[in-house]
């Protein structure tokens, strides 16, 4: 079972923005100090059409998928995120992580992960609780470690 021990960062992401913490105490009483807020911009639905490809064929062309912006947007900020673990990890902030994330978020993030950055979590949860205060953060990751 990987246990909050004192000085594990967690970082707990959506596919907008981003949490990086500490624990200041031991696992059976955490205590979560907020290092760093991570914000991706906002981005706006794309109301253009669908592109069209021209064919061989006389006045023919074919449709072409429409870009979906927010899957970009959330590959783009996992990649950035996975950047900004690294920096703490070559520097030496933190020897064990603990990410949360939703799973769409997790799993790019996983793929982006540098090896020094991967080596340093010691566990992954696949949840968004992004929109959880920090003393119910505690509670939760600490519960989901539990239950590993």
């Amino acid at each position: 079972m990987p246990e909050l021990t004192n000085g594990t960062w967690i970082v707990v992401a959506d596919s907008e923005k981003a949490l990086l913490m500490r624990n200041l105490t031991d696992h059976a009483d955490p205590n979560f100090e907020v290092i760093a807020r991570e914000d991706q911009p906002e981005v706006a639905d794309n109301a253009d059409r669908p592109g069209r490809l021209a064919d061989t064929g006389p006045g023919q062309s074919s449709a072409m998928e429409q870009t979906d912006w927010h899957v970009l947007a959330r590959d783009k900020f996992a990649k950035e995120l996975a950047q900004i673990l690294y920096g703490y990890a070559h520097k030496g902030a933190y020897d064990h992580l603990v990410i949360a994330a939703e799973p769409q978020v997790l799993g790019k993030l996983r793929d982006e992960l540098h090896a020094e950055v991967k080596g340093k979590v010691v566990a992954e949860i696949p949840k968004n609780m992004a929109n959880h205060p920090v003393r119910d953060l505690e509670r939760l990751i600490k519960a989901d470690l539990d239950a590993m």
